[in-house]
């Protein structure tokens, strides 16, 4: 017999074990429609998400990963036959499991070696002297050595109190021997500290690339630690990932993550070749707990093609897929990185007049990538924020298509905060799906009003809009610009809270049920899966979440207090809360 190695892992406060040799109860993948015993579940609210209003059945049964039955509890009990196990939900709602809108889940392979520096509630980053001390600790509980790398997440400008930004002098005095990077929370750029700058080359002789920012000290050219967009993409494709010998641990800790959230299939919103290559040997080694779907980015189409050809996408293996391109044309409102049609109503990230932001590229370049992206047929996932790059976006569809709408295209537009009226109007009859990011009503509405006044703040991710026009939207946290936290998520689109307690844009509030579905079969159809996942349907994988509550029948203000009790993939459970 082999000796199964385990150890106690903490995520999200809840602990389960990750093994290493022997049988790991956590490869589902390894282990997928390989026990003819059927489960039937029973005793409690089970929402199928089928149709336009909450429909409910009295029991599920599940065999060999997919569903064999729904409907009710004798008729179950019959489709199940002799020996099958029973599960008795005891009051608890069982629902398809959810499907992650946008996140970047390469990130989570990692996220144990980073510093989390996110704002209050949600982390300790409440001014730069909390980050440094916040840092320190993590250096010291770490035993980083001088001269290795420290990098941390979450840092946000806007909540910085009278606007004492985080800036490479507050990190030099504590750490002049390390390289320190600590990632905006936007994921779009970092603060760099004066080693990490002159590791990766920006000095004052550095010049600003199209579609870049890079503050500078006041009153001279030298770098003052943030940098962004295009100017931060060097940075970002080189930090340090796991080592090959640690990946399927790691893979395995970061697709935790995501189950104790109740998400069954992660995305990985803008891989490199290096991420890919990474997913794809953690794959081969039978490593996944949950599927992964990876949109390669722009950046890194050729590389990507000569070892990932187009006729091997969209085809899962032991739980990936490529799914299709992603095009990131503008940056973050919250970062003042936003391409708009009006100005910032604060200047720009440098103090900059009559600020409008930048595309990341130029029309005509944007066009015939996205020309590019449809003559090969495949998915295309882009990233728009400002109105301004959300015009652009729509003429390259346009020109793409040459006036054909027949040919099936799968468009989704992530993030889509400020679009406007009538440009949402169009996604009906360009065919285009907006993935929104209600989070932002909670987290950075204080930063929306004062960059973009209280009118265009109130519209953004107006999903009510999106869903009377008859699209079908889905919700993301962009992890990990924001936690994996499906409830919260959910909350946010029903109720839009902000900070302080009030209601940004409640025209554009949406029913619970909208809520889940944007998070289920809506989420499921972005990736052409809506035949496989996303509800509760003779024939569809076995992919279940169980709450401790139905999110349908509590007053609305406590969704965000819903509990995850169990994830099962395809009738395996990978979670379960103790």
């Amino acid at each position: 017999m082999q000796l199964q190695l385990c150890r106690l892992v903490l995520v999200s406060s809840i602990f389960f074990m990750a093994c290493k040799g022997g049988t790991n109860p956590q490869k589902a993948s390894e282990n997928r429609g390989a026990n003819d015993e059927a489960t039937m579940y029973y005793g409690g609210d089970i929402i199928t998400m089928e149709g336009d209003s909450a429909s409910y059945a009295e029991s599920i049964v599940v065999r060999n990963g997919k569903i064999v039955f729904v409907g009710s509890k004798d008729k179950a009990m019959k489709a199940a036959g002799a020996g099958h196990k029973m599960v008795d939900l005891k009051g608890q709602t069982l629902i398809p499991a959810f499907i992650d809108g946008h996140s970047h889940y390469i990130q989570s392979l990692s996220v144990a070696n980073k510093a989390n520096l996110y704002p209050p509630p949600n982390g300790p980053g409440s001014s730069p002297d909390a980050i440094v001390a916040a840092l320190k600790a993590f250096a010291a509980g770490k035993k980083i050595p001088r001269g290795e790398i420290i990098q941390a997440y979450g840092y946000d400008e806007n909540t910085m109190p009278k606007g004492n930004q985080l800036n490479r002098n507050h990190l030099d005095a504590a750490f002049p021997d390390n390289p320190v990077i600590v990632g905006h929370v936007s994921m779009h750029g970092a603060v760099l500290n004066s080693v990490a700058l002159k590791q990766f080359g920006y000095s004052a002789d550095y010049k600003t690339p199209p579609g870049g920012v890079v503050v500078r000290k006041p009153g001279t050219n030298e770098p003052y630690g943030l940098i962004m967009e295009t100017a931060y993409l060097p940075v970002f494709s080189k930090l340090p990932k796991p080592s090959i010998a640690d990946e399927d641990e790691a893979t395995r800790a970061g697709q935790m993550m995501y189950a104790a959230a109740g998400i069954t299939l992660a995305h990985e919103g803008a891989t490199h070749l290096t991420d890919l290559q990474t997913i794809k040997r953690a794959t081969d080694s039978g490593a996944n707990i949950i599927d992964v779907v990876a949109f390669p980015f722009m950046t890194d189409l050729e590389g990507i093609l000569k070892e990932f050809p187009l006729d091997t996408w969209g085809k899962y293996n032991k739980g990936m897929k490529i799914g299709g391109v992603k095009i990131t044309a503008d940056g973050s409102p919250q970062g003042k990185t936003a391409f708009f049609s009006t100005a910032y109503l604060t200047g720009g990230p440098s103090g900059e007049k009559k600020w409008l932001g930048e595309p990341t590229m130029p029309q005509a370049e944007l066009n015939a990538l996205e020309k590019k992206v449809y003559d090969w047929g495949v998915a295309l996932l882009n990233h728009t924020n400002g109105d301004s790059t959300i015009g652009m976006f729509l003429k390259a569809i346009e020109l793409a298509r040459g006036g054909d709408y027949s040919k099936p295209w799968n468009v989704t537009t992530t993030h889509t905060q400020f679009v406007r009226k009538d440009q949402l109007a169009k996604f009906p009859l360009l065919k285009i799906r907006p993935s929104f990011y209600t989070e932002h009503t909670f987290y950075f509405s204080d930063a929306h009003r004062k960059n973009r006044g209280e009118k265009q703040a109130a519209y953004l991710s107006p999903m009510r809009d999106a869903i009377d026009l008859g699209l079908q939207p889905t919700n993301h946290t962009d992890f990990y610009v924001a936690p994996l936290d499906q409830m919260f998520m959910m909350w946010t689109a029903v109720n839009r809270p902000t900070r302080s307690g009030q209601t940004l844009g409640a025209d554009q509030r949406i029913t619970p049920y909208e809520a889940l579905k944007s998070q289920t079969l809506w989420a499921a159809a972005q990736y052409d899966e809506q035949d496989r996942r996303g509800s509760l349907r003779v024939g569809k994988i076995a992919d279940l979440v169980i709450l401790d509550k139905n999110p349908l029948k509590v007053e609305p203000q406590t969704i965000k207090d819903l509990k995850v009790m169990e994830t099962i993939k395809e009738g395996k459970s990978i979670f379960v809360r103790k």
